[in-house]
This record gives C-alpha cells, sequence and structure tokens, in this order.
C-alpha cells in the first residue's frame, strides 16, 4: 500500500492512503498543538483494533453478540530499552460463551495481521529521490537464485525475464505497481494482489504454481487490462478525453448517428448484425460508448481483423463493453502467447456455461494420472487434510474442449466451488483450475460458497452464469455429482509452440462454425490482443446492449453532476427522467452515470431513490419527497448519522404534511432528540434553504472527486504512450 504525506500547519502531519486520509499532530509538551493522535499513538492502537476486528469477524460468523465483550491493550515498556515492549491485549468474556468458543476468540486474536507483521520483524528501504514525485516502481526480490532462467510450460520467455520486462514496460508508463497482499495457505499454490499506487481503483490478481509465476500473472493481467481500456470500461472519462483527437485508439473510426437513430452503415458485418439486431431493435443510440458519452460525436468503433478472410471490421466499443466485460483479452511475451492465452480464457468460459447450464456430469481424473504431476497433487492433498474434499474432473467433453475442473467440497456449510482452468496443455490447464480455486482466499473464505441445488431454474438462471464469471461462486447442480459421467476420461494433450497452440485452438472454433475477430494492441510496450466470438464468447445476454445499457445515463450524466446548479425547471426534467427510465430504486449513482466516487461519502452510497427524494425536496414536492426518505429508513444501509439526519428529516416533513400540526410546537423536543445542528439541516431541506444537503458541490470537471481524478490521470497516461506509440511509426 503506498502512504502519501502531506506536511501541514506546525507539526500536523496528513497521510492518504487508498480513499482514506489520517491526521497526526505531537502533544504540546512537544511542541505540537495536541489536535490529534501522534503517528506512534496510531501504531499502539492499531494491534489492538487489528485484535478487536478478528474477534468480531469470529463472533459474526457465529451469531455471538459482541455487547458485552471487552478489549483492551497495555503496552509494558523494558525500562533500559524503552523500543522493547510487550503488547498485553486482555479480552473480557461474558460467562455466557461456551468454552470451545473462548478458546475460539483467543485463536482469532492471535491471527491479527498487525500482530503478525510485528513478530516478523519488517525491513525498512529508506531512500531519496533525485525527482520530486518520482517513484521507486515495483519493490520486488525475485525468489529464484541470481542469474537463474525459469521456464514453465505455455511461456515463451523465462519468469525472471517476464517480470523484468513487464515491470519495465510499466515503469516506463509512469505506473507506480505495488504489491498489495500475497497468499499461499496451501503448497504449490500461490496468488497476488497488485494495484496501482497512485489509482487503486486499477488492480488485478495473479495465481501461479510459484510466488515468480503469481507475479507474472498479475503483471500480465495488468498489461492487459491497460492495453485493452478495461479498466475505465464503466467510467466517464471527462469532457477533455471525449472532444480529444482520439478517446480509445489512434485507429478508432466515428460513425455520425442518424436523426431517426438508425444504424449508420459501417458498423459491424453482415453476421454480426444478425446476432446483435435479430429483432431490427437496436438502434444508435444503444453504442454510443460510456467513455465518452459524446452523443454529437457519434459511435466510436474499433478496428479488428476477421480472420476468415482478413478484413477489417469496425465493432462498436460499447457493444464490447456491454456485453464480452473482460472476456479474451490478454497480454504476453509474445502476440501467441496472448493469443493462447486469450482463447483459452474464452474455451473455460464458454464450456463451464454449458456444463453448468446443461447440468453435466463430468468424468473425474484417475489418481494414477493425478500422480504425474506431483506438485499439484500435493496441493489437494492439503486441501482434503484441512477438510476440504476435492474432486478434479475432465471438462474437455469428450477431449473435445481443452479444460479441466476442480471441486471443492465444503461438509461444514454444505457448499461447493467449482473451479475451471483451459489451456492446449492438460498440466496447464489443471494447474489454473487449482490455482484459481485458492485465488485470493483463505480457508474461511470458503465459507460462503453456495450448495448445489436440484432447482434448475436457479441453475440456469442468467444472473447465476454471471456469478460464475466473476469470483466462480454460482451455484451448480448436484447432478454435476452424480456417479454416471456424461462423457468417459479422455487424457487429452496438445504438445507444441504457442504459435502452433494457437492454430490448435482456432480449428476448434472453426469446427464449431464460429467467426473470429481479433485486435492487437502495442502500444504499450506489451504484446497485448483481444479476441471477439460473436454468439460464444459474451459474458452477458446479447439483449443487454439493449435493456440493460451501460450508457443509460448519456444524456443526464451532466444534470446529476451540476445538481447544486441546477433551476427548478432543470430539476423537474431531471427527476421526470429517472422516473421515466423505471430505474431499480437501490441502484448506485456511481454506477449509473460511470463516476468513482468515494465510496465513504454521501455521493459514493447515493442511490436513484435518495436522489429522486432530494430533487422532490429541493422542488417542495413534499409527498413524493417522503415516499422515497420512508424508503431509505426502511431498507437503505448507509452511515448512522446519514441515517440520523432522514429520521429528523421524516419528522419535519410528517409535521409539515399535516395541516393541523405547528412545527415551533414541537422544536424545543425535536432540539433534544436529533441536536440543534442536524434539526437545522432538516427543516432548512423542507424550506428550500439548504438543498441537496449532505451532497458536496460538483460538475462535469469532477471537483473534489479526487478518486476519479486519479483514475482519469492514469488514463491519460496511456494516452500519452499511445500518441508517442503513433509519432514513432
Amino acid at each position: 500500500m503506498k502512504i502519501n504525506v502531506r506536511f501541514l500547519d506546525n507539526l500536523r502531519l496528513e497521510a492518504n492512503f487508498d480513499d482514506f486520509s489520517i491526521i497526526t499532530d505531537q502533544p504540546v509538551r512537544y511542541k505540537g498543538d495536541g489536535t490529534a493522535p501522534s503517528p506512534f499513538d496510531y501504531f499502539l492502537a492499531s494491534s489492538a483494533l487489528c485484535a478487536a476486528y478478528f474477534v468480531k469477524v469470529y463472533c459474526k460468523a457465529r451469531g455471538i453478540p459482541t455487547e458485552d465483550i471487552k478489549l483492551s491493550q497495555n503496552n509494558i515498556i523494558d525500562p533500559e530499552n524503552r523500543y522493547n515492549q510487550t503488547f498485553h491485549i486482555e479480552v473480557e468474556l461474558p460467562e455466557s460463551i461456551s468454552e470451545k468458543d473462548r478458546e475460539g476468540i483467543l485463536r482469532s486474536i492471535d491471527r491479527c495481521t498487525v500482530k503478525k507483521t510485528i513478530q516478523e520483524s519488517p525491513a525498512f528501504k529508506i531512500e531519496t529521490l533525485n525527482v520530486l514525485g518520482k517513484d521507486a516502481g515495483l519493490i520486488y526480490e525475485n525468489s529464484s537464485e541470481e542469474g537463474s532462467k525459469t521456464m514453465i510450460l505455455g511461456k515463451d520467455f523465462s519468469l525472471e525475464d517476464t517480470i523484468e520486462n513487464m515491470t519495465a514496460m510499466l515503469s516506463k508508463l509512469g505506473i507506480n505497481i505495488e504489491i498489495a497482499s500475497w497468499r499461499n495457505i496451501v503448497p504449490h499454490i500461490w496468488s497476488v494482489h497488485i494495484r496501482d499506487a497512485d489509482s487503486p481503483m486499477c488492480f488485478t490478481n495473479g495465481k501461479g504454481a510459484t510466488k515468480d509465476a503469481a507475479l507474472c500473472s498479475a503483471l500480465g493481467e495488468y498489461l492487459e487490462r491497460i492495453s485493452n481500456n478495461y479498466f475505465y470500461n464503466d467510467f466517464y472519462l471527462g469532457e477533455e478525453i471525449s472532444n480529444g483527437d482520439f478517446v480509445h485508439y489512434q485507429d478508432e473510426k466515428w460513425f455520425k448517428a442518424d436523426s431517426d437513430d438508425s444504424l449508420p452503415k459501417g458498423l459491424m458485418d453482415e453476421r454480426m448484425l444478425e446476432i446483435y439486431n435479430e429483432n431490427s431493435d437496436l438502434r444508435a443510440s444503444h453504442l454510443i460508448d460510456t467513455n465518452s458519452g459524446n452523443i454529437d460525436r457519434g459511435i466510436c468503433a474499433l478496428p479488428y481483423e476477421r480472420q476468415s478472410d482478413k478484413e477489417t471490421v469496425y465493432i462498436p466499443a460499447n457493444l464490447i463493453g456491454n456485453l464480452f466485460v473482460s472476456n479474451g483479452m490478454s497480454a504476453g511475451n509474445t502476440i501467441y502467447e496472448a493469443r493462447v492465452q486469450c482463447l483459452s480464457e474464452i474455451f473455460e468460459r464458454a464450456v463451464k456455461n454449458q456444463i453448468i447450464l446443461e447440468e453435466m456430469t463430468l468424468p473425474e481424473v484417475p489418481k494414477s494420472v493425478l500422480e504425474k504431476y506431483p506438485t499439484i497433487l500435493e496441493g489437494i492433498e492439503k486441501l482434503e487434510a484441512q477438510g476440504f474434499p476435492i474432486l478434479v474432473k475432465d471438462a474437455s467433453l469428450g477431449g473435445k474442449f481443452p479444460v479441466m475442473c476442480v471441486t471443492l467440497m465444503n461438509p461444514k456449510t454444505g457448499g461447493v466451488f467449482a473451479s475451471f482452468g483451459a489451456h492446449p496443455k492438460f498440466e496447464v490447464a489443471l494447474e489454473r483450475s487449482l490455482t484459481e480455486l485458492m485465488q485470493g482466499r483463505s480457508f474461511e473464505g470458503l465459507s460462503d460458497v453456495p450448495p448445489p441445488t436440484f432447482n434448475q431454474f436457479q441453475v440456469r438462471e442468467p444472473n447465476n452464469i454471471v456469478d460464475h464469471f466473476v469470483d466462480s461462486t454460482g451455484i451448480i447442480s448436484w447432478k454435476f455429482f452424480s456417479d454416471k459421467s456424461d462423457y468417459e476420461f479422455s487424457e487429452w494433450d496438445f504438445a507444441g509452440t504457442t504459435e502452433e497452440e494457437y492454430n490448435y485452438l482456432m480449428q476448434i472454433l472453426k469446427e464449431l462454425e464460429k467467426e473470429v475477430y481479433i485486435a492487437d494492441y502495442e502500444e504499450l510496450g506489451a504484446k497485448a490482443c483481444r479476441i471477439l466470438v460473436p454468439g460464444y464468447s459474451e459474458i452477458y445476454p446479447t439483449e443487454d446492449i439493449i435493456w440493460d445499457n451501460h450508457n443509460k445515463a448519456n444524456t443526464y450524466r451532466a444534470d446529476i453532476l451540476n445538481l447544486h446548479s441546477l433551476d427548478d425547471e432543470a430539476l423537474a426534467n431531471l427527476v421526470e427522467t429517472l422516473e421515466e427510465t423505471e430505474l431499480d430504486y437501490y441502484t448506485p449513482i456511481s454506477e449509473l452515470i460511470g463516476v468513482a466516487f468515494d465510496e465513504n461519502t454521501n455521493w459514493g452510497q447515493l442511490n436513484v431513490g435518495e436522489l429522486k427524494g432530494l430533487i422532490y425536496l429541493a422542488l417542495k414536492e413534499y409527498e413524493p419527497a417522503k415516499e422515497s426518505i420512508e424508503m431509505f429508513l426502511n431498507f437503505n444501509d448507509n452511515s448512522t448519522e446519514r441515517i440520523k439526519f432522514y429520521h429528523a428529516l421524516n419528522t419535519v416533513l410528517d409535521i409539515t404534511l399535516d395541516e393541523e400540526l405547528e412545527l415551533s410546537d414541537y422544536t424545543v423536543n425535536l432540539t433534544r432528540m436529533f441536536g440543534s445542528e442536524r434539526l437545522n439541516n432538516a427543516i432548512g431541506s423542507v424550506t428550500g434553504e439548504v438543498k441537496f444537503f449532505g451532497l458536496t458541490k460538483t460538475s462535469v470537471n469532477f471537483e473534489g472527486l479526487e478518486k476519479h481524478q486519479k483514475l482519469i490521470d492514469s488514463y491519460q497516461k496511456l494516452q500519452v504512450a499511445k500518441r508517442s506509440y503513433a509519432a514513432s511509426k
């Protein structure tokens, strides 16, 4: 985690990280102003808070109330060495807690990450930088011996060279990558979480059989996602980028929409139009991209090469972002390595969906075959020793597809978790299935997986398939566990170069009579690509481009951001639009308009229903305002302070709407109940003196929205690199 420190007045300091800031000071006796705890005070408190967190997690999982549990920490200082301290943590438990849970609570405290970090004696690396603000880049020590070159199946370069090359590419772009966390709770199963220290929204996870392999995976995924602009897929990038020389790539093409909203000629090809405009209800407005939101400029389309005849086809960026999401993207040491990874992911997800939807029963991989891969078998045996039965299944459907499946069962909760992996090489596909299973997960995290069912409607529900794509936590059928498999086990395998692997995978798609469209991206230094297989590799249903389009707020995004500047007529039009669109009450505004608000602010927690209520208040339409506020109070999960404000506001509205009541008759006791400041804000919201209480003023220029500004800054780095690449050609 990157922590930036600002020097404030006197001895006050401000530490900023993620979406948070902490102010520190020094006591007056040390020449400070005593306005905040000292840095060392925060350090001491962190261990007590961390211990309390693990107690809370333990109790919450078991339904144990924590109201009567008390936890405290005393620090015993060695008189001869004040830096040598004993952290004495005491936890007071009520007699109603069983002996088993008492022991469990003590064990949970022992897992405190602050405690474990201190016990490991963390190292400090202190250095100066030649240029103010220039970052040192990825801090990582290779786990391999100096000078060694570790080759793994499916990769064209060694792990060491891959890490060095990819790190250099990111550093050249000005992206400061930091390693946020590692996991290795099972032998030969590593996972890592990396992110942009300057824009933590940009992050990836990597997995592998070794530490270096996991980091290569994460770096490759990061390069894949910036090369394909994936981190920014759902976000509005502002007017400057929207009106710039290009929004996505310099070879993009814009298609002006006609006044009748019909599709411009030249977009997509006949095959794609048959899939995405089958009922002739696709309109130009459905294809305006969210990133630019530039309705006047038209439809931004990206060039893809159709593989059957090598012709260029222009595909709308908004269609790609809405339906394909991250499926079929990759970056590698070579273009064929990247393409093999793309196609492998496409097969993994398509075959997985088919198996789940058709409730297939797969053959188990014989123990004699697993014994050929001792490191994989060791990881499986470790999971089983922890009480999680493992089923290793051949998901190739009779050797037709290069896909494997590892399924974990949790007898404690009845949940099951099916993880799939694909690659032309059997061993790589099997390893990917296993490492995907535990990527970023703890043993405790396996308690949240759902149980299987015989209810085919639950299994086939579209959102269930999306859950399987997002984190593999969707529901699967009990039929999956039958002893009678639908196919015989096939010990398939393909031996060849990455180019030969690519040709092998493309041949499978040809036999399925699927058209393939490919775009290669090398502007950022990496060999990256995106592969689309219409009618096969979409993640969301094709009708979502019409009925659940990410661009739905293009026409009124500016009004929401300019909320404080709108007159009554504009506010009335905005709330009417929100009503007509029939959006779900609980749709987050951040998700709707594609703006990354700090999630700890009122903007970050604002949803459609609450926004409508605030607009009705501003218009003094009290009855619909009260309806929205009551919905908020009954069903919303917001900050305590925000809920108290709405309780006060709801009461003031009750009095205002009742002609027989006078607010002045209740002011004294309302003040006692809610406090004068909160009550005044509630009354002001009703009288019109206070508008949109709690929502800070911003605009289409994102004033005060630091999180979104950081996201745009990170995108601008890519734009600079793309321009430089084009100029060098």
